[in-house]
């Protein structure tokens, strides 16, 4: 009985166990692939270039001496500079002994693991580490780049594995890759555990050094959590962090950054186990999310909302991965137009797919839509919003009725940007950062991150009595989402309106923003009403920053040219010099500034209650010149219950200084009149001597071909949909 016993529990322990131990490779990059990568060296190409540029980098970093140092510093310093170059210099290599047959590079990563095995037993703690309430690392001051470390590291060993002696494999295990592993799960399990991207990575690293060391329970729990729960772990990421269209949480910056071990991890799944269909999880999720991280750029730039670095764009290393794998499982030729753009080629399979595919020139152009993306898991919880024009050129409206994106959101709720002629026009500060610039507070996010770039005045949405949405209390502002009321995208243009009530106690806040086509001029406007209701009498604020030069207002300044003071004394109002001032009497209040793209943008708005205009530029008490030099103006209403702003951004004219000349540098908006008939709000625009009608049926759930029809001044208008643009007289 005894032995029937010890029998069926041998058997169930082999039923958990691999099949069959696993080959090497067998991550990103697996045995059966290496024989096409090799023969592909043997013709000229795309791959072949990527592979001889890098071999060539490889055989430059190889003349020196392995530096493994004892970490010592924060982002941007020498070592922690130092062991980022170490873990791509591994992966290079690696790559290239696997392609070139030639053991030197083997032993190159090997030299360099057996350094970390020496180093890393007797590591403590960072002794930069950031907080004291952030997990820190050992190789690095935060467990993140050390989960990043692991990602790429782990493939190096993969690769290199069958060049290794046993008593080599046995001291780089034990000493390095299965102590960093336990320390980046079990060591630190509230990260590890995290629906955030450092637990993504962590998750990742650990996983794939489960395929590699043989350790199916590492694999379980990166996948479903420490305790095998599901409650967190890389599926439940999948599940949470993503929107069903594919819009990750906090926002483009970020997504391109966990895009990395997502697909990393999940071409590793995929490899080792098939079955599980990783690809297809939550009906293609992760092809989803490649795809909206290109949607979410402009001019290769990806839109700076939240925590962002604004140089980021599509040829960032983490989406090179992701079209690659995208291109792999789909052979999409749209993907190889983004591919052929970021002109880099991963030496992997599915990047001899596509160097091959753009040897034949196979590339298609790729489709830039309008769309929303619904935010949050269920797609509910508000969304962003890309409306997009050809008319004069690409140019794009980003509107942000998002959820908060937890600790690296802003507090912005429906403010949006305007793009144009490869440009930012409408601005976004992005993050008060000098990423990895160790001499600007460590390369850290700048003090000014939360006391200016997060706060609303930053942004272009109305602050009330400059008090910052959910007073800045990112708790509450995670808990609390716009709502979209409405989107569409037809013949005339893209129109998008959204609301919420939670951002201020007992205030609404509701705007709707429209990106027209006035194909009669060929050009494009931006009609922008943002509407707010108090249960008292607040004050109300409205920024607009801006790129570019100021060169004419349609109404008198009252400037400080002698001494300037801060606008306020918190919530980023302390940041902000006011440099001049004024209190527009006419109906119409217009604002013109001139863009180094060489074209001139006026916001005319319309003036129904007493309003200031406050000018402002960014800087007081800045002491250490953290902050970029911005310019904005506020429009401002004081002891107001509810008013409607109303304007009109018109891109128009150039400006050559090379060639000396200057076109239509003035607006050609003359007059703006409003009429609400039941739920369609009517805006009659007088420009370039065309008279328009820009109808916007506010009524929600409709369907895009709803047909609603309504009478103005004696003409009969049959409106389709949310928008409609109507030419009811011109004169020319």
């Amino acid at each position: 009985m005894h032995l029937l016993c010890l029998v069926l529990a041998t058997l169930s322990i082999l039923a958990q166990s691999p099949k069959v131990l696993a080959e090497h490779p067998n991550l990103v990059i697996t045995k059966a692939q290496v024989p096409l990568m090799r023969e592909a060296l043997e013709s000229e190409g795309r791959f072949k270039d990527a592979y001889t540029s890098i071999k060539a980098q490889v055989d430059a970093a190889m003349q020196s001496a392995v530096d493994v140092p004892i970490p010592k510093d924060g982002g941007g310093g020498y070592t922690h500079e130092r062991h980022k170059k170490n873990y791509q210099l591994m992966l290079d290599a690696a790559k290239i002994y696997q392609l070139s047959g030639d053991v030197v590079y083997a032993n190159f990563v090997r030299d360099i693991l057996i350094e970390y095995a020496h180093l890393y037993p007797t590591l403590d703690v960072h002794p930069a580490r950031k907080v004291k309430s952030q997990n820190p690392g050992k190789l690095f001051w935060q467990s993140l780049n050390e989960a990043v470390w692991l990602v790429h590291t782990i493939q190096a060993y993969d690769l290199i594995y069958n060049a290794l002696e046993t008593d080599e494999r046995k001291a780089i295990e034990q000493n390095l890759l299965r102590p960093v592993a336990l320390f980046l799960s079990e060591g630190q399990p509230s990260t590890f555990d995290k629906v955030h991207n450092h637990g993504t990575w962590a998750t990742a690293g650990v996983g794939m050094a489960g395929y590699v060391l043989d350790e199916p329970e590492w694999v379980e729990k990166a996948l479903l959590g420490l305790d095998k729960s599901g409650k967190g772990g890389f599926l439940r990421q999948l599940d949470e962090l993503f929107s069903p269209q594919g819009y990750y949480n906090e926002g483009p910056y970020y997504q391109r950054y966990a895009l990395m071990p997502f697909v990393t991890f999940a071409s590793a799944i995929e490899n080792n186990e098939p079955e599980r269909e990783i690809f297809s999880y939550r009906d293609n999720i992760l092809l989803k999310a490649i795809d909206t991280t290109i949607q979410l750029s402009y001019n290769g730039l990806f839109y700076p909302i939240n925590d962002a670095i604004k140089s980021k764009g599509i040829d960032t290393i983490e989406l090179v991965h992701g079209v690659t794998v995208a291109y792999g499982l789909t052979q999409d030729p749209e993907y190889l137009d983004i591919a052929r753009q970021q002109a880099q080629i991963i030496l992997s399979g599915d990047g001899l797919k596509v160097a091959q595919a753009l040897d034949m020139r196979l590339e298609q152009a790729y489709t830039f839509d309008s769309v929303a993306f619904g935010d949050g898991s269920d797609g509910k919880q508000g969304a962003l919003v890309i409306m997009r024009s050809d008319i004069q050129g690409p140019q794009a409206v980003l509107f942000k009725p998002a959820a908060q994106g937890l600790g690296h959101g802003h507090f912005d709720k429906l403010t949006w940007q305007f793009y144009d002629k490869g440009a930012e026009i409408v601005s976004d500060y992005g993050a008060a950062r000098f990423l990895n610039v160790e001499a600007k507070f460590g390369g850290r996010y700048l003090p000014e991150n939360e006391s200016y770039a997060k706060q609303t005045v930053a942004h272009n949405t109305v602050v009330v009595d400059e008090i910052s949405h959910f007073n800045g209390d990112v708790d509450i502002a995670n808990q609390n989402a716009p709502k979209l009321n409405f989107f569409q995208s037809n013949e005339h243009g893209s129109v998008a309106s959204a609301e919420i009530d939670t951002a201020y106690e007992d205030i609404l806040l509701q705007r709707t923003i429209a990106l027209i086509d006035l194909k009669e001029l060929n050009q494009s406007i931006v009609l922008d009403i943002f509407d707010v209701s108090s249960d008292s009498a607040r004050q109300f604020d409205l920024p607009l920053h801006y790129h570019g030069q100021i060169v004419d207002t349609s109404f008198e300044l009252s400037a400080y040219t002698d001494q300037l003071s801060p606008l306020g004394e918190n919530n980023g109002y302390q940041h902000l010099w006011l440099k001049a001032s004024a209190s527009p009497e006419q109906a119409l209040a217009r604002v013109t500034w001139l863009h180094d793209n060489g074209r001139f943008y006026s916001q005319t708005s319309l003036i129904n209650d007493e309003e200031q205009f406050l000018f402002t530029q960014i800087g007081a008490n800045d002491p250490n010149f953290n902050l970029r030099n911005e310019n904005g103006f506020i429009r401002r209403v004081s002891d107001a219950k509810r008013h409607r702003y109303i304007s009109v951004l018109e891109p128009h004219g150039e400006y050559n200084p090379s060639k000396e000349y200057t076109l239509d540098a003035q607006s050609s908006l003359e007059s703006i009149e409003t009429q609400q008939i039941e739920t369609i709000n009517l805006y009659e625009i007088h420009i370039a001597n065309m008279r328009y009608l820009i109808a916007i049926n506010t009524e929600e759930g409709i369907d895009a071909d709803a047909t609603k029809s309504f009478s103005y001044k004696g003409k009969s208008f049959n409106l389709i949909g949310h928008l409609g643009v109507f030419l009811i007289d011109s004169s020319n």
